[in-house]
């Protein structure tokens, strides 16, 4: 498929749906890539690493905090024991070995979900507008600290999450869900889902 060098992704979940702002699907993650120079990655490499080695199932969690956090609902749910997860930013092969079952688990949660990807191809950069807008999005569509607007199902695996940030704001993300969205961004992000679709 032709993706984008460079956006915003937004993920949906099986059985998450809207139940305020409207229908459909609710959205359970926004994020984007390389913000920074020091980093070449581009959008579907990232979404790559979120989803997993397609062959094996695997992937590595230590690369991506969705895949991380994940895995720990997943362990906190169905009390698996792998004391590893999420020790240090690498490990030997042996100990990626004794958590392949998980990482297996985690790929199937992941790549069961629909995504959307909008594509704003500007350069890397703290103040780039995708990161304007992913900050943004996640402050829109959080519930933490706040009264619940489109609160995630009694199921949702979230819920098992050892960090209270993801359990209260109803996002598989921690960064920005604490923060007050500009209104402006609405516009802004109008104008960029019409480009996308005249371009589709």
């Amino acid at each position: 498929m032709d993706w984008p060098n460079r956006g915003v992704y937004f993920f949906m979940e099986d059985g998450e749906t809207r139940s305020d702002s409207g229908s459909g699907p609710r959205i359970v993650r926004v994020g984007t890539h390389a913000l920074t120079d020091s980093s070449c990655t581009k959008l579907w490499v990232r979404l790559r690493q979120h989803r997993g080695q397609g062959k094996s199932g695997g992937g590595n969690h230590r690369g991506s905090i969705f895949r991380l956090i994940v895995g720990a609902a997943l362990m906190a749910r169905y009390g698996h024991d792998f004391p590893t997860w999420g020790q240090g930013n690498n490990a030997p092969a042996d100990v990626r070995l004794g958590e392949i079952t998980l990482e297996r688990e985690v790929s199937k949660v992941i790549g069961a979900m629909p995504f959307l990807c909008l594509a704003i191809e500007d350069e890397a950069s703290p103040r780039s507008l995708r990161g304007y807008i992913e900050r943004n999005s996640i402050a829109l569509l959080s519930n933490f600290e706040k009264g619940p607007l489109d609160p995630p199902s009694a199921g949702w695996l979230g819920h098992s999450c050892n960090r209270e940030r993801v359990r209260t704001s109803g996002l598989w993300n921690q960064n920005h869900v604490d923060e007050v969205y500009d209104p402006a961004f609405l516009g802004r992000l109008e104008a960029l889902v019409s480009n996308t679709e005249q371009a589709a």
